[in-house]
């Protein structure tokens, strides 16, 4: 049986159009997207943080109470979702905003990439970070875009207006973005390092 993915939200931009939530089977949020999902009449299965930002906390709604600030919400809302078995999340709400959350939660995808599935949507693109050998069904004529943090080698593509033939990419260097899709199937494979997969909507 094909396991249901997590909805998580998180306190950047809010999505502007919402994804189908039988396909998940659990809807959680970070303390600070909460209003977010109170406003659309949306009930997640409980949401986590140090609860400052909340003025009245919600009685039907599990809470869980991470203060820790050694860590972000992000971080400590994956590890809850780890402990509770669950591998495959799509995120929204991770970019937009402050941009070094952005770019923290990006590290944060690193750190988990062993354990967990990450997804992330924002109201522009899908984004997540490639397994050494990816293969996509896409439409033709979707913008690609492929960011090394900060180095991926080796990196061959087919599919792609502009290929790239074992050839490295280096945030501060070179980086493949605003590529497209000519194809229906695209695939990406590298060497070593880490890289990153937008896809615009």
């Amino acid at each position: 049986m094909k396991q249901k993915k997590i909805f998580l939200l998180l306190n950047g931009e809010p999505p502007k159009t919402l994804p189908e939530f039988s396909d998940y089977e659990i809807i959680c949020a970070t303390d600070g997207a909460y209003q977010f999902l109170k406003e659309q009449q949306i009930i997640p299965n409980f949401i986590s943080g140090d609860f400052d930002s909340l003025e009245n906390l919600p009685k039907n709604i599990e809470l869980i109470h991470t203060p820790n600030q050694e860590f972000t919400d992000f971080d400590k809302i994956l590890q809850i979702l780890f402990d509770k078995g669950f591998k495959q999340i799509d995120i929204f709400g991770a970019s937009g905003k402050e941009q070094d959350h952005f770019l923290g939660n990006l590290h944060t995808t690193i750190q988990w990439k062993e354990k967990l599935q990450l997804t992330f949507f924002d109201n522009h693109s899908r984004y997540f970070l490639a397994d050494k050998s990816t293969e996509l069904t896409i439409s033709k004529d979707k913008i690609v875009s492929l960011v090394p943090f900060p180095k991926a080698t080796n990196i061959i593509t087919e599919g792609l207006q502009y290929p790239l033939f074992k050839e490295d990419l280096t945030f501060g260097q070179r980086i493949g973005t605003r590529n497209k899709s000519i194809k229906n199937k695209l695939k990406i494979t590298f060497e070593s390092g880490e890289l990153f997969i937008f896809i615009n909507h």
